[in-house]
């Protein structure tokens, strides 16, 4: 969608043309400093969006249209006469060119000056074709060139709010103020595509500026298009708000609101007043929070999105400790038609399904897998790849739940900065889920409407687990091809060991 058209000092002849009025989307119209003539088409008027049109300085003329724009520049059109057609315009003729002095009116120069109106129309006609042929070039260069990069720089100068959608697109030099000069002293984490950063911006307000790093590289250029594109659809109580972003041609960057209660996973391991800052009820509305997120990803957005790497970093904390899911980089839209997508496996080993680290494909399940290890950090508040952190702890901490499970000893597995100072029905009930949602079958795991069901305490949770059992899940259930390398121990596998990158943005953004 064309959003902005300059094609001011060009030496444009002839009218403007009608079609204009069908770039609906249109917020930056400039075709100042040029030559046209006639009236302005009405159908211009039919564009609701106009952030700016400056059509100053051409040989304009007739009456206005309503043109709907927050700054329209018209001067230099001296045979523009109002914006209705009232007697103002009666006498005013639309001819650009001035008449002969009456003296000169004679019977001859008359034929002369009916040959010269004659060339005139014909240069206006001419001029028209010429105009509407550039028009149709424009959009066919714009939208080869859109495969490419679809965005544009932002001149210093401006600092225009429409961009993409409700976006804000900002200058570089004002996030690099901001950041003061990007410091290394206000880096809030570092992920795999770039660095965040804490900034300051004119208004006062408090920002999170991801600075993308390698964007020209494979994935670069994707990562900040997926963002963009992708985050800008998803709005939600629980879902991390892309505020704008910026562009240059050596630069991409976006901004998030600041997230003051950092990650997650970095406040599992913070206390207030020696008490842990995650108390048993803040974990639980983390774990409902979190889950109406990826219900929204799921189920309300059009195309559906799927998160592939939810685990305690990437879900943030505001100022009242509400949920908040973040860093969708690993984001994929999936089409209502499809039940799976494969892609490239990218993820936070520990937190990533088995069916996608051994297909690639990704759904739903995907996430509701690393759901479930969510919960499990919830309960134990160790990472999923702590190993040997607590006494005859043997593998992973998914692998420690599930066999302190089976010997019902689920006090053992309890975070200690909780001390007693929680629910063992919620406890036994949130294990549970946990482990229905890791479930080596992808259709064995709840989808996230269930989950939430659960954690809301309706009726079916008992039901559902009992039913579990019967299931034969074990990875010996399923044919060789699907299984992943050493599944049982994919979990004590590190990042580079797989060739995977693991996406972390611990602290606050």
């Amino acid at each position: 969608m064309l959003k902005t058209l300059d094609m001011s000092d060009n030496q444009l002849t002839g009218t403007i043309p009608s079609s204009l009025g069908k770039l609906k989307n249109l917020n930056y119209l400039k075709l100042n400093n040029n030559s046209l003539s006639g009236v302005l088409p009405d159908s211009l008027a039919s564009i609701d969006g106009f952030a700016l049109v400056d059509l100053s300085f051409n040989n304009l003329s007739g009456p206005l249209p309503k043109i709907s724009a927050r700054t329209f520049i018209i001067a230099g059109n001296p045979m523009i006469c109002g914006n209705n057609s009232g007697d103002k315009c009666s006498s005013v003729s639309l001819d650009p060119l001035s008449y002969p002095p009456d003296d000169l009116k004679t019977q001859p120069q008359q034929g002369i000056g009916k040959s010269h109106h004659i060339a005139t129309i014909c240069g206006v006609t001419v001029g028209s074709v010429a105009f509407i042929a550039f028009v149709v070039g424009i959009l066919l260069w714009w939208r080869h060139r859109r495969n490419q990069q679809i965005f544009f720089d932002v001149n210093d100068q401006y600092d225009p709010e429409v961009c993409l959608g409700h976006l804000k697109q900002y200058a570089f030099k004002e996030l690099r103020a901001a950041t003061n000069n990007f410091n290394s002293k206000n880096i809030l984490g570092e992920g795999g595509y770039g660095i965040v950063y804490k900034g300051y911006l004119r208004d006062g307000s408090v920002v999170a500026v991801k600075r993308l790093k390698d964007y020209n590289a494979v994935g670069g250029e994707i990562q900040f298009q997926t963002e963009v594109e992708v985050i800008s659809l998803a709005v939600h109580r629980n879902l991390l708000r892309l505020i704008g972003f910026c562009t240059t041609e050596s630069e991409r960057l976006l901004v998030y609101p600041y997230m003051p209660n950092g990650s997650v996973a970095s406040q599992l391991r913070e206390h207030i007043n020696a008490k842990p800052a995650l108390d048993w009820s803040r974990r639980k509305r983390v774990a409902l929070g979190t889950a109406r997120g990826l219900l929204y990803l799921h189920e309300q957005c059009d195309p559906k999105i799927i998160h592939r790497d939810v685990k305690a970093s990437n879900v943030l904390l505001d100022e009242y400790f509400e949920a908040i899911v973040g860093d969708f980089g690993l984001a994929k839209l999936l089409d209502h038609r499809e039940s799976h997508v494969t892609t490239a496996v990218r993820g936070t080993v520990g937190h990533i399904a088995p069916e996608y680290l051994s297909t690639g494909q990704s759904s739903e399940k995907t996430d509701v897998f690393g759901f479930g290890v969510l919960l499990v950090e919830l309960v134990t508040g160790q990472k999923a790849l702590d190993f040997g952190r607590v006494a005859n702890q043997k593998g992973g901490v998914l692998d420690w739940v599930k066999k302190l499970h089976q010997e019902k000893q689920l006090g053992v597995m309890v975070d200690k900065d909780l001390g007693s100072s929680y629910d063992g029905v919620e406890l036994e009930e949130m294990v549970q889920l946990a482990l229905l949602c890791t479930q080596y079958h992808p259709s064995h795991r709840p989808r996230m409407s269930e989950v939430i069901r659960m954690l809301e305490g309706e009726p079916g949770l008992a039901e559902r687990w009992e039913a579990s059992q019967s299931n034969v899940d074990t990875p010996k259930s399923v044919s060789s091809e699907l299984l992943p390398p050493k599944y049982v121990d994919f979990a004590a596998a590190d990042e580079s060991s797989l060739g995977l990158e693991a996406m972390e943005l611990s602290g606050p953004r």
